[in-house]
């Protein structure tokens, strides 16, 4: 079965046709950088040029970089703050013309690996780490994901929420080594484990391919390991993800 997966991020919004038993793109990834605006309505028409551009008419999953609860936007996280309280299947429906189902960009990455992954038939609770411009997070308790689990919002000394000073973003703003860097992650994990203590945690996003560089600054009781689906990981999940919550009806 033949699913369109895309996902939205600060900068760019990306899609491909994903085989939904294999977890297997079957197209390259089409990307279009995300309107300047970051506003509903221009997003909406950028995720309708991506499902044109496959000539597809299917159902479509959507990993959006929000919190999202029973397809409402909770908070616009990097967006506009114009999406607050806005239904983003109506709206995504509407406009493309397509069933749309949206799940949160980590949730969306989680469900990726834990398919076809590292997290492949892990039982207990394991959560997904994903390194980007924030801390996002994905936690799946024996195999059915618990939504928006969003562990980077934790208050941590000055900041508002510790993404501000552990994530990728923090890295390139201050100009911090690996090294220096990695000691702030791994401090993120331990407040990670001391709150919900995982079984597993699984580190993603973009800065996951630089896991040799700071790899030996984790010390964290947790087994931690590396995703493996890369960049990808967030159009795969997202088109299995819109599969799931459709057999699930949508998780609160």
């Amino acid at each position: 079965m033949e699913l369109l997966g895309i996902d939205v991020g600060g900068s760019g919004i990306k899609g491909a046709l994903v085989n939904a038993e294999t977890g297997e793109m079957l197209t390259e990834r089409f990307r279009i950088p995300t309107p300047k605006s970051r506003k509903p309505d221009e997003m909406a028409e950028v995720i309708k040029q991506i499902a044109d551009h496959f000539k597809y008419h299917g159902p479509i999953g959507c990993g959006f970089p929000t919190i999202v609860k029973n397809g409402v936007c909770k908070s616009p996280g990097n967006l506009h703050k114009s999406w607050m309280g806005v239904n983003i299947d109506e709206l995504l429906t509407r406009v493309t013309g397509r069933e749309v189902t949206v799940l949160n960009d980590a949730d969306a990455a989680g469900y990726a690996s834990m398919n076809y992954g590292v997290g492949k038939d892990k039982q207990g609770l394991v959560v997904m780490i994903t390194i980007g411009t924030g801390l996002g997070s994905g936690a799946f308790f024996n195999g059915q994901l618990i939504p928006n689990f969003e562990l980077g919002q934790i208050p941590y000394k000055d900041y508002k929420k510790i993404e501000l000073w552990a994530a990728a973003s923090a890295k390139e703003r201050e100009g911090l080594s690996y090294e220096k860097w990695g000691k702030r992650f791994n401090k993120f994990l331990r407040y990670v484990e001391l709150i919900i203590a995982p079984d597993l945690i699984i580190v993603g996003g973009g800065t996951s391919k630089k896991w040799k560089e700071f790899q030996h600054l984790i010390d964290v009781e947790t087994d931690v390991v590396k995703a493996e689906l890369m960049n990808h990981a967030g159009i795969i999940g997202a088109a299995i993800g819109c599969l799931r919550e459709h057999h699930h009806g949508h998780l609160s």
